[in-house]
């Protein structure tokens, strides 16, 4: 089932691809100018980090700047739940700066940034080595650390840690393609995204199409987590089935109450309907899903979904940028009303106003961090129905309580 473009060669549980390998197994990187756009946009390549824009798209957005751009490869990945960027940049470096360095030659970049997650050493170690062995650098490169934050990834906020230090996630214009890193437009794109663009260089965009079911093209990563405290990142063609890749991790389905899909700022699924989603971003946003940053996160059949919700809204309150009202003083009502559901001593007619306060903030704030959260919340409400409605009824908790102080789906 599983193809490996992405992870082909050595296994990445060993170690760092090194450059003679990578180019064994790959070849060399080929010259390209602008026409590798037209490829990109023939090819159907959706970006990886969450958002799933066509990347030809993007990249066009930027090309017929006046002044030279900046390509930021974003490895922020302050998501819990997911591993995949963090995985692929330290076993296929080269793989990555292919990616990076074919957008500086395609665009005519000036520079080019690796932003990276401070947490993530051994990946940007392995980047920093990677970029000592290459000599076909179209533009100076350099690596920046993303703080541990969950909205340091956002696109905007990458370009405002680069600029000033400070992560600050905004929806007002000039967006990072007009004016970015140096005031310069921005190229901000995925990893794993640039790392496609590595492989469909050197194949072709009817390659790229042919390695998926349905048009689908290409393989997608796919962090599988049962909490914070377990993990797995597979390759998986695009359009697999959900319940094809937990089988393929050797998890039982029948253990498996519900579904988080697309990480902290993706929904729940019941688990009846996840097995037979398809991990395609086109088809998942016809059924109201997204695949987000790749996440499937398991929720077992012995955990309370009230609670886990509760512990994820408490997280993303704190996350936040605590920059606008959505945020300070929306989400944390939010958070604490889950955590008086979820302790079962809620107040009176508190589901309906939880309720309506995730709706309320969804497209009030000043980035789209509430809007996520919300909608997360919105997604729990209808797969836990039930769950919530003997929380709030005071009929207590249906399983017992997870030791002190744990909180495994968001450490």
């Amino acid at each position: 089932m599983i193809n490996s473009a992405l992870l082909g060669g050595p296994d990445p549980g060993l170690g760092v691809e090194t450059a003679a390998s990578h180019l064994a197994r790959l070849g060399p990187l080929p010259q390209v100018d602008t026409h590798l756009i037209d490829v990109l946009d023939r090819s159907g390549l959706r970006g990886r980090g969450g958002a799933s824009y066509p990347v030809g798209s993007k990249w066009r957005s930027i090309a017929g700047s006046r002044r030279s751009p900046v390509v930021l490869a974003n490895g922020a990945e302050g998501e819990p739940l997911s591993g995949k960027d963090r995985l692929l940049m330290q076993s296929r470096p080269h793989l990555v700066i292919d990616g990076a360095f074919l957008a500086a030659s395609a665009l005519r970049a000036r520079e080019i940034v690796f932003y990276i997650g401070e947490s993530h050493v051994a990946a940007g170690d392995a980047i920093r080595r990677a970029l000592a062995e290459r000599a076909d650098a179209p533009a100076p490169a350099r690596l920046v650390s993303a703080p541990p934050r969950y909205v340091a990834g956002e696109e905007s906020a990458a370009v405002h840690s680069v600029n000033d230090a400070i992560a600050l996630p905004q929806t007002t214009p000039p967006r990072p393609y007009q004016r970015g890193v140096g005031g310069r437009p921005t190229l901000v794109q995925n990893v794993e995204t640039l790392a496609q663009v590595g492989l469909i260089a050197r194949h072709g965009d009817a390659w790229f199409r042919g390695t998926g079911p349905d048009g689908a093209g290409g393989t997608a990563l796919v962090t599988v987590s049962a909490g914070a405290s377990w993990g797995r990142v597979l390759e998986v063609p695009r359009g697999a089935r959900v319940a094809e890749v937990v089988a393929a991790v050797g998890r039982p389905t029948d253990g498996v109450a519900a579904v988080l899909l697309g990480g902290f700022f993706g929904s729940w699924v019941g688990a009846a309907e996840a097995w037979g989603l398809r991990l395609d971003s086109v088809a998942l946003r016809g059924a109201g899903r997204s695949l987000g940053c790749g996440v499937v996160g398991l929720l077992g059949a012995d955990e309370c979904g009230v609670r886990v919700t509760a512990e994820i809204a408490a997280f993303l309150g704190e996350q936040s940028a605590q920059q606008c009202g959505p945020c300070v003083f929306g989400l944390r009502a939010i958070a604490e009303a889950l955590g008086r559901i979820s302790a079962c001593r809620s107040q009176p007619h508190e589901l309906a106003r939880l309720r309506t306060w995730a709706t309320e903030v969804r497209g009030r704030g000043a980035c789209h961090h509430p809007d996520g959260a919300a909608g997360l919340v919105l997604s729990a409400l209808d797969v836990f129905e039930e769950e919530f409605a003997r929380h709030t009824q005071q009929r207590g908790c249906a399983w017992p309580p997870p030791p002190q102080g744990s909180t495994r789906w968001t450490s």
